[in-house]
């Protein structure tokens, strides 16, 4: 099921790990080995997650790095449909298909 406009994953990490935590920004960098710059961009919307972060912030907050990377995807994806953009495809998808998903 699709979310209706969902957060930046660094907006999650902000308010559900590190504000409850008491933590700085450079505390996290150092707790995840990333520089202060890396997670800043993260927490503000500029880098997506990584699967190399996925892994780190699993390590260091929980969850599995494949839902840290499932709320990246989910994020990317409603940004593209809602941009208003108009894709011009060609469809290759017979009007009867020989074959459902």
């Amino acid at each position: 099921m699709a979310m209706h406009n969902p957060p930046h994953p660094g907006e999650v990490i902000r308010e559900l790990c590190i504000e409850p935590l008491g933590l700085t920004v450079t505390e996290a960098a150092k707790a995840l080995d990333v520089s202060r710059k890396t997670l800043s961009a993260i927490l503000n919307g500029h880098f997506g997650i990584s699967p190399e972060m996925a892994i780190r912030l699993s390590k260091a907050f929980g969850g599995s790095a494949e839902s840290w990377l499932i709320q990246q995807a989910q994020y990317d994806l409603w940004q593209v449909k809602n941009k208003g953009k108009e894709f011009k495809v060609k469809s290759f998808i017979p009007a009867t298909p020989a074959f459902s998903y």
